[in-house]
């Protein structure tokens, strides 16, 4: 009666019509989750947390317990209004006369509410099977009644019904009218008519006389609330859900018809209890609505109780909710039962139906948008195990019914839903990041498995440019403990591309009777979460450290997204250190060093790994156009101190883009050159290094125009935009070393016969340096002050010759001691554009 007579025939019918769609469309998702698997004990909050993750699901838990306890609170006084219509003292008489024997007054219908309430508790304290008999018993009642008021329509004649209204400080008497099947009476009543709601005092309008509407129609969810009770919810959650809800939309729609062909406006707004004055058995209306509003408070307060119960079981809040766990001998959670009572109390202080109504209907649509929200997320998973046996829903369904729930939102009171989503974020957030771990699965992954995929099939690499280049990294480790500094060092140098650590375990799997490296994967992931860095992990077996990097570098990355350039740790006999210890990341007294790895060799120990060996893996990541970064001494790097000191000037980076042991060939703008110049710009354009400044060292020699070299190194510099300040270093003293060495003018043979001592001989044979030569170019590079946070030097093909490798390592060594945290590039793709 309160929706016709607000809202029309038409209206009205347009009502149920957008309801049941957002409904119906909900309903399809709900009774796919429900048949997707097992489902336990509440309801809509489980197939949420299961589905989206316990962030979504303990918010939406609590939005939905809220939407519960104000629903049941919703219920409770709309009977206390019944019971007040039927049986309170008329507004303006101060004794009652007759069946009108109560006090009417916010304090008394409030006494009233909390007696219904109390008798709620008891039937809910008692357990679910009581609920169950009562509320079957219930349903015949209003089955009955329901009959009776159809044939009411029929059989009643027609009569004018007196009704009393409050009016100032007394009350007036205004007739509405039953004019039975009418024409007239039916035209009348087809469009709207909003007036003030004579409960209330405030105009209505079609938002508000909606959200009245929705919330009877907000018990699709009952039976899954109950989902712990049943012995097969999968079965009888899609059957019984999808009947009610055809059943209920018939009625409601029937009703609407017959109130607009026979009752008149008046009698339609005034009077909301004219059921009661129209029927052949007037008592009988009364117990029916009596008992559907009871059946409805109950059924709200024990699906909040059970969404408790749930909430507390899976300890997403703690001790908050540690009380609410505690169930009788037979399973009814009695305090979750009493907490639900208790916050349904508070409820009731707000005094009028009308006032929540509206709260309720924006936390039910946001509880039924998750929902669908959740079969969305699933169906576009495409998981293999997401195979409800109920089929009868798509993802277009799903996403109807998240865009009908929030426009209803909206529509019905943008304040309600804007704060409702506020604090839905709110949970969210603390959830996040204060809720432990859960073992039910994720969806994001699935969803994120699902995109990235696609997105990997997209990324052509036949598409690559030049100016969209980044380094993806490849960083051996042997073992974490001794190099958590390089791994950070690493991360800063990345610069958003891909980053992988490798390791390669020395076994045979023929000759083990299971994979050794799934057992340590957990740990080498966990040291990634606690240090922070966004990497990938690859581990391997092979019989050498050299064939187990060549299949790294063969192997890891997919698609387009391929590790570009090979980062090695030095090769030296310098005692490791466990750096991990001292990390800040596990310094913490609650943390622990994991213990996954194991200890680090001690220096009498051989290593793993020969001299050859070592130069050899570099060699393959040269011949597989690798680019390659080896660090030494990077453990001592001390990142927070060199960029938070307060001294000035600021840290520096010093870059020596001239290969040093070929001074016969000094170009500052070949291809490694440029890449070694791009490596050392890239580390200063991530977050922890802006404020270090670049410091390039140009190497010159009398008679060779150094301020020509200088002016096309900065314009180079310009072109590149790198910003960096130019140091001219002279080296004639150096170099009349190395041609002394080589006992010949520039560009002269050299002596192939006779390769003494301390010399190598590089790929071109040409070029021979010696011990002296290389220690004093150490000393050139170690003179240059201030002392530099990081250097970045050229890093020399390897010899062509494979019996050279020791001695090209040892020329390595001699030219990089002593000069602290170190990164010797070799670079073979051009990485540098000039172009937009």
């Amino acid at each position: 009666g309160f929706v016709v007579g607000h809202a029309g025939l038409y209206q009205a019918l347009a009502m149920f019509a957008v309801a049941y769609f957002i409904i119906g469309m909900t309903v399809l998702s709900v009774c796919a989750i429900a048949t997707n698997g097992a489902l336990d004990a509440g309801g809509a909050y489980y197939m949420i947390s299961r589905a989206l993750g316990p962030e979504f699901g303990g918010s939406i838990g609590i939005m939905f317990f809220l939407a519960n306890v104000c629903g049941s609170a919703l219920y409770v006084l709309g009977l206390v209004e019944a019971v007040v219509d039927s049986f309170g003292i008329p507004p303006g008489q101060k004794v009652g006369t007759g069946v009108h024997v109560l006090p009417q007054s916010y304090w008394y219908e409030l006494l009233y509410g909390t007696v219904l309430l109390a008798l709620c508790l008891l039937v809910c304290l008692v357990g679910a099977s009581i609920y169950a008999k009562a509320t079957f018993l219930i349903f015949l009642i209003v089955a009955c009644v329901l009959g009776t008021v159809l044939v009411s329509f029929f059989a009643t004649r027609p009569i004018r019904v007196p009704i009393r209204l409050p009016h100032l400080n007394g009350s007036e008497i205004e007739n509405g009218s039953f004019t039975g099947f009418s024409l007239d009476t039916l035209q009348k009543n087809l469009g709207g008519y909003y007036a003030v709601d004579y409960t209330t005092g405030q105009k209505m309008s079609f938002s508000s006389v909606f959200a009245v509407m929705f919330n009877g129609c907000t018990g699709i969810m009952a039976g899954s609330n109950m989902s712990g009770d049943l012995k097969r919810p999968s079965y009888s959650i899609p059957r019984g859900t999808i009947s009610a809800v055809l059943f209920t939309y018939l009625v409601y729609n029937l009703l609407a018809f017959l109130m607009c062909a026979t009752c008149n406006r008046v009698l339609l707004q005034k009077d909301y209890g004219f059921l009661h004055d129209i029927s052949i058995f007037p008592p009988l209306v009364t117990v029916g609505i009596y008992a559907a509003t009871l059946s409805a408070a109950m059924s709200n307060l024990i699906g909040a109780s059970r969404i408790l119960y749930a909430l507390a079981r899976d300890d997403l809040f703690g001790r908050a909710l540690a009380l609410a766990k505690k169930t009788s001998a037979s399973g009814n959670p009695v305090m979750a039962v009493i907490l639900s009572w208790m916050v349904v109390q508070l409820v009731l202080f707000s005094g009028k139906l009308n006032t929540i109504a509206g709260v309720v209907t924006t936390f039910f649509l946001l509880v039924y948008a998750t929902v669908n929200l959740a079969c969305l997320a699933l169906e576009w998973a495409s998981a293999p195990n997401f195979r409800p046996t109920f089929r009868y829903f798509t993802w277009h369904t799903c996403l109807l019914g998240i865009a009908g729930c929030c426009v209803m939102m909206f529509l019905i009171s943008p304040v309600s839903a804007s704060a409702s989503l506020g604090f839905l974020l709110l949970l969210l957030l603390a959830l996040h990041y204060l809720s432990p771990s859960s073992t039910w699965g994720y969806i994001s992954q699935a969803l994120i498995f699902h995109q990235v995929r696609k997105y990997l099939l997209m990324l052509d690499v036949r598409k690559d440019h030049v100016k969209f280049w980044r380094p993806q990294m490849l960083l051996m480790v042997q073992n974490p403990r001794g190099s958590a500094r390089l791994i950070d060092f690493v991360n800063d140098l990345k610069k958003s591309g891909l980053y992988i650590l490798g390791h390669v375990e020395l076994q045979d799997l023929d000759m083990l009777p299971s994979d050794p490296l799934q057992s340590q994967q957990d740990s080498w992931l966990n040291l990634v979460d606690k240090l922070n860095v966004k990497a990938f992990v690859s581990l391997t077996l092979a019989p050498s450290v050299r064939h187990g990097v060549r299949q790294l570098l063969f192997t890891s990355g997919l698609g387009g997204m391929r590790p570009n350039t090979l980062v090695l740790g030095f090769y030296d006999d310098e005692a490791p250190q466990d750096g991990l210890a001292q990390h800040p990341a596990f310094s913490s007294a609650r943390e622990e060093v994991p213990l996954g790895f194991p200890p680090l060799r001690a220096p009498t120990t051989p290593k793993l790994l020969s001299a050859r060996e070592y130069v050899g893996i570099v060699a393959d990541a040269l011949k597989m156009l690798r680019n390659v970064l080896l660090a030494r001494q990077l453990e001592s790097l001390d990142k927070a101190w060199e960029l938070r000191r307060a001294a000035s000037p600021p840290p520096t980076i010093h870059v020596w883009p001239v290969n040093l042991l070929r001074p016969d060939s000094a170009r500052y703008a070949d291809t490694c050159s440029l890449f070694l110049l791009q490596m050392a710009c890239v580390l200063n354009m991530a977050r922890a290094w802006r404020r270090a400044r670049l410091r390039l060292f140009l190497c010159v020699e009398a008679g060779t125009m150094p301020h020509a070299q200088e002016e096309k190194l900065r314009q180079l510099l310009k072109d590149l935009r790198i910003q960096a300040q130019i140091q001219l270093v002279p080296w004639d003293a150096i170099t009349r070393l190395h041609w002394q060495t080589c006992r010949g003018p520039p560009g002269g043979p050299a002596e192939e016969e006779e390769e003494e001592e301390g010399v190598v001989n590089f790929p071109t044979n040409t070029t021979q340096v010696s011990d002296e030569y290389v220690c004093a170019a150490n000393k050139l590079v170690l003179e240059q002050s201030p002392a530099p946070a990081v250097r970045f030097l050229y890093l020399p093909r390897p010899p062509a010759d494979t019996s050279l490798y020791p001695l090209y390592l040892h020329q390595l060594e001699l030219l990089t001691r002593g000069l602290g945290p170190t990164v010797l590039v070799h670079g073979v793709s051009a990485v540098t554009s000039t172009q937009l």
